[in-house]
């Protein structure tokens, strides 16, 4: 397998989302990540707003759970399709493997969210105002606990892979002397992807510890959830 194809693969499962041929299930999709943004703010929001954190919070809410951000992210990875032997010279391989882990978890998270879309249209008017305890009950429905875990799990790798590759000076190295060619080559949307993450963790002693706070919390809620806690995201 290519250092690219993994990308590939996770960009055809991103296509295969009903959401992007129905328009009511996009908006649904939209609402729902609108809430889950809203609810990890006010769950994170003593932990997010530590100065330190800012940039590593942003990255999550906005590239890692966004699924408009990462449709445009999408639409250019598709674009390096005919170009991946320059995207495999230009990016470092240990660089492109932090890609891999971002790509793959912001995927999932917008896979799970068209789940719970798909349920809520099933069970409520399109236009139905979500809150806690809907969105509550959803999750139940839907029993996604598995798989939220494994959202977790994905997370955690990331923070690994960060703190690997960020904290060696030689792949920090070649990955900064690799931005030239990478916009000159036109494969600037992973180089930019990648590099936002890098540049989130620089402000942290370790992205791992970060990680370790949210997903604990995140797995405080998941748990709570399929226990029956009546308001479970307010822990």
């Amino acid at each position: 397998m290519s250092k690219f194809e993994f990308l590939q693969q996770q960009l055809d499962l991103y296509d295969n989302l009903e959401s992007h041929r129905n328009p009511i299930l996009a908006q649904r999709l939209h609402d729902v990540q609108l809430w889950q943004k809203q609810r990890m703010q006010n769950t994170h929001a003593d932990f997010f707003k530590q100065p330190e954190h800012q940039l590593m919070a942003a990255y999550f809410l906005n590239r890692l759970y966004g699924a408009e951000d990462f449709n445009q992210l999408a639409f250019q990875i598709r674009r390096l399709v005919d170009h991946v032997h320059i995207v495999e010279k230009v990016i470092p391989a240990s660089a492109l493997k932090t890609g891999d882990a971002g790509v793959e978890l912001a995927r999932l998270s917008i896979q799970l969210d068209e789940d719970i879309a798909k349920h809520l249209l099933a069970h409520y008017p399109e236009n139905y105002p979500l809150n806690d305890d809907i969105m509550r009950q959803a999750y139940l429905d839907c029993d996604q606990a598995n798989a939220r875990y494994h959202q977790m799990e994905l997370l955690e790798l990331l923070g690994e892979k960060l703190d690997l590759y960020v904290r060696s000076r030689m792949v920090k190295t070649a990955f900064k002397l690799s931005k030239k060619l990478a916009y000159h080559y036109k494969v600037d949307p992973i180089y930019d992807f990648i590099d936002e993450g890098f540049k989130a963790m620089q402000p942290l002693d370790s992205a791992q510890k970060f990680v370790g706070v949210f997903t604990s919390k995140e797995r405080q809620i998941i748990a709570a959830v399929h226990a029956g806690h009546p308001q479970p995201f307010s822990l």
